[in-house]
This record gives structure tokens, C-alpha cells and sequence, in this order.
């Protein structure tokens, strides 16, 4: 072993004749370092190059040996410096006291010199053994965390291309998709604490939210252009063969869960707002005709922000509606369209909404490619 790669020692002991003689007896193995009181010692460990075990004596002047301890085993950058008690207490209740501040030893004066050297082998050994644990449990941590990184953005940007390929067939742009996103995620978080929706929806559930919430409309790529482009109202047979897809988008997600052959939150939340987002609070939407609590949160919420969306946002077709008479026509539909609790919620919100409307706006590029892709469509 070189001498640079030895462990280091550090005796704290305000008597020279001590440091001399615990000096000498472990210079040959270890690299020393030494300290007459509480306070060097204390700088010492915090240094850049602190101490690999420290040998600590108890009765000093200014700061005692037990005070020393309790400082170290405070500090996150010296908890895990193990220390060994080194004093003329005999006491038992003394060595208790070291061993309950987190002392790994107690060694009694007068020492006998094969009994320190054995016993600091034992403690560096063990000390070097949890280090190594220790940096390895660090780096799996980190890798987990770097894995887990990865595959939730690559299950972002899987969602926004799934959900970007539905809306290139739509008269809806791709920044429909991130204002509804923001929308839902903006009324999840005013209404977690709500007494209706508090088991319903905590941090874990937002997230999910947020992630499954572009694939609500992903059952419009089953749908025919015919129907799907048409600017007008619907005939009564198209509008059926609309509404269809709302299963397809539930299908279409389920599938892809028994592909994976294993349950995904996300992906089952995806599948309820994809189901259920154009059930009504009364009982008139579709497609199972469902209302009230019945309608899974997820959806409620996203009827609140899919069909504000709509009426704000341009299309190829007609101009926005203004902002306070969107406003209006969702307060009125509270009770029957919406749940009256998420429409409260989104009354506090308006200028948060504004604010994410004008944030992923259409802008006039956005328009021109999607009037001259539905006019390719349509050709």
C-alpha cells in the first residue's frame, strides 16, 4: 500500500504525550493526523480530506469528547466517520453515554497497544465495506432514476405522436393537445383538496393526468375523412358513426395494454378520459349514456377542457369564440353538461386558462399547414 492510498487516523487528545504515543504506535500503517481540542478536530473531519476513522478522547478542556461526537454525527459530511472512544473513563455508564451518541468503540486508558491496532483494522475494514455499499447503492439509485427518466420521456413523446397523428386528421392543431393537458392538470390541482374529489386525485394521480391526456381524441384516426373533415353539422348517421370513436380510442388503448401483458396507470387512466370525456353530468352523452359520479373523474375533467377548448380555438372553418362567452356557456352547462363541482373550479380559473390558451396559441403558420393538409385530404 503507498503512502498516499493509506487509510487516515485522526487522534484527538489534549495531552501531548498522548498524541506522541497513539502517533507513533500508528504511523507505520495509517497516515496521522492529530488535534489538542473539540474545535481542530471538528475542522479537521469537515476538511476536504476528512478523516477515515478518528480516535477520541473523552476529558479535553473547551469541548468535550462526548460534545465532539454529537457534532460529528450531526453533520451529513461526517456522520459516517466512525469513531472510537479513547479515554481514562471506566465508568460503565460512560461507555454507555459514547455508544448511544454513536461511538462504533470504547478503549480504556491505559491501552494496550495490540488491542487499539486490532480493533481500528476491524472498524476501517468495516468502514471500507460500507462505503462500498454504499457508493453502490448510490449509483443503482441513480440509475434507476436515469432509467426511469428515460422511459417516462420516452412515454411522452410516444403519447404526443400518437395523439399528434389523430389530430393531423382533425380540424384541431397539435397545441390543442398541450392546452388541454395544461387545462385538466390546472383543475386536478384546484380540486384535490375538494371534498368530492380528495381521494380521487393526489400528486401521483395529476401527473398521470397530465400524461394520459393527449390521447383522449386518439379514436378519431378510425373515423372517415368524409365525416371527420366535414365543416358543417353532422347528419344524423354521421354524427353516430362520430361518435364512435370514443370506443375506438378505448379499444384502441386496451389493446396496446395487452400487448405490454401488463396493467400501465397511465395507459388505464388514457383509456377512462378516451371512453367517457363526452358523457354529461345529466346523462345525455355518449357512449354508454352514464351521469353524475358515474363518469369517471378523468373525464369529467376533460369535458370541462376539451369542449373549452373548442369554443376558443380557431379552425380552418370558423374563428374562436371570445373568451368570456366560452366562459359563459360553460358556467350555464353545470348540472348538465359538467359536473357542477369542476365547473365551480374552472370559474376561480379563468384567467389561468386565458393565460394557457395564449401560451400554446394557434399561430398563422399553424393554421395555413392544417388548411392546406385538409384541403389535400379533401382533394
Amino acid at each position: 500500500m503507498t503512502e498516499d492510498t493509506r487509510p487516515v487516523v485522526l487522534v484527538v487528545d489534549d495531552t501531548p504525550d498522548n498524541l506522541k504515543l497513539m502517533s507513533g504506535l500508528l504511523k507505520d500503517l495509517y497516515r496521522v493526523k492529530i488535534a489538542n481540542g473539540g474545535e481542530k478536530a471538528l475542522s479537521i473531519a469537515n476538511s476536504e480530506m476528512p478523516p477515515d476513522l478518528i480516535l477520541l478522547d473523552i476529558m479535553m478542556p473547551d469541548m468535550d469528547g462526548y460534545e465532539v461526537c454529537r457534532r460529528l454525527k450531526a453533520g451529513r459530511a461526517t456522520r459516517d466517520i466512525p469513531v472510537i472512544f479513547l479515554t481514562a473513563m471506566t465508568a460503565t455508564e460512560d461507555e454507555e453515554m459514547g455508544l448511544k451518541l454513536g461511538a462504533v468503540d470504547y478503549i480504556t486508558k491505559p491501552i494496550s497497544p495490540a488491542t487499539v491496532l486490532a480493533r481500528v483494522e476491524t472498524h476501517l475494514k468495516l468502514k471500507a465495506s460500507a462505503d462500498f455499499l454504499r457508493d453502490k447503492s448510490e449509483y443503482l439509485e441513480s440509475e434507476v432514476a436515469r432509467r426511469t427518466r428515460e422511459i417516462s420521456a420516452i412515454q411522452d413523446v410516444t403519447i404526443l405522436a400518437m395523439a399528434s397523428l389523430a389530430e393531423t386528421r382533425d380540424s384541431d392543431t397539435g397545441n390543442h393537445i398541450r392546452r388541454t393537458q395544461h387545462y385538466v392538470r390546472a383543475l386536478a390541482l384546484k380540486l384535490k383538496d375538494h371534498p368530492r374529489f380528495a381521494n380521487a386525485l393526489d400528486d401521483g394521480v395529476i401527473d398521470m393526468l397530465f400524461k394520459s391526456a393527449p390521447l383522449h381524441d386518439i379514436g378519431k384516426v378510425g373515423i372517415p375523412d368524409k365525416i371527420l373533415l366535414k365543416p358543417g353539422r353532422f347528419e344524423p348517421d354521421e354524427f353516430e358513426i362520430m361518435k364512435t370513436h370514443t370506443i375506438l380510442g378505448r379499444d384502441a388503448i386496451e389493446h396496446a395494454e395487452q400487448s405490454l401483458g401488463t396493467p400501465v396507470a397511465f395507459l388505464a387512466m388514457a383509456k377512462e378520459i378516451a371512453y367517457a370525456h363526452q358523457e354529461k353530468w345529466d346523462g345525455s352523452g355518449y357512449p354508454l349514456g352514464i351521469g353524475g359520479d358515474d363518469i369517471p373523474v378523468s373525464a369529467r375533467l376533460m369535458a370541462v377542457a376539451d369542449v373549452y377548448d373548442a369554443l376558443i380555438s380557431r379552425r380552418v372553418y370558423k374563428d374562436g369564440m371570445p373568451h368570456a362567452k366560452a366562459v359563459g356557456i360553460i358556467r350555464d352547462g353545470g348540472g348538465s353538461h359538467f359536473d357542477p363541482d369542476i365547473v365551480e373550479a374552472f370559474l376561480t380559473l379563468e384567467e389561468e386558462f386565458m393565460a394557457i390558451a395564449n401560451r400554446f396559441a394557434d399561430s398563422d403558420h399553424d393554421m395555413a399547414k392544417k388548411k392546406e393538409y385538409l384541403e389535400q385530404a379533401g382533394s
